[in-house]
């Protein structure tokens, strides 16, 4: 992957191999090699575990994709039905707007459909799952929607400070997450 990047925009280099992460990043310390590569999130948790992580950067292209989910042993199907609607409940909440500090009050003020159905106002959705109604409420009031979560996780207010870029929501350019229909 790697040499066809580098091929693809016609730039000689010199890969130095490792069996390992943790021999690589030794090398970079050491300055055997001048840059470390692998997928952006490993990147950025190598970096915060550096002695000085501000003298590091990583570069903002990406050559390659890396997507990463939640596994469910196969099979269980019941369960992967509720880590998959719970992604999807923290993606809706932040673009409807419902964070840790204001989902209380939307649950008991907001008239939007998608809202009440999202914290369990109108039951359906949990019932559907076979969890209490307001599962989703209690999840956002836990851990706060997406963007909450990945900004304490990953993001700015992290060690890891890793921009989200197409982990933004799809209504911000570049961004790709959206979740389904919360019916």
């Amino acid at each position: 992957m790697t040499a066809d990047y580098f091929r693809s925009i016609n730039m000689p280099f010199q890969p130095v191999v490792f069996e390992r992460t943790d021999q690589a990043v030794a090398a970079l310390q050491a300055g055997r090699c001048d840059s470390f590569g692998t997928d952006a999130s490993q990147l950025a948790g190598v970096r915060s575990s550096m002695p000085r992580p501000a003298d590091w950067t990583i570069l903002p292209e990406r050559f390659s994709k890396e997507p990463y989910g939640a596994y469910i042993r196969r099979g269980d199907d019941q369960w992967f039905d509720v880590v998959r609607w719970y992604t999807y409940a923290i993606i809706e909440a932040e673009e409807q707007g419902v964070t840790q500090a204001n989902a209380e009050q939307q649950r008991r003020t907001s008239t939007n459909p998608n809202t009440r159905r999202l914290l369990g106002v109108t039951p359906e959705l949990g019932q559907s799952l076979k969890l209490d109604p307001a599962w989703a409420y209690n999840v956002v009031r836990a851990i706060g929607n997406y963007g909450e979560l990945y900004e304490r996780t990953m993001g700015d207010k992290s060690q890891v400070q890793l921009p989200r870029g197409p982990n933004h929501l799809w209504t911000t350019p570049g961004g790709l997450m959206y979740a389904l229909p919360m019916r």
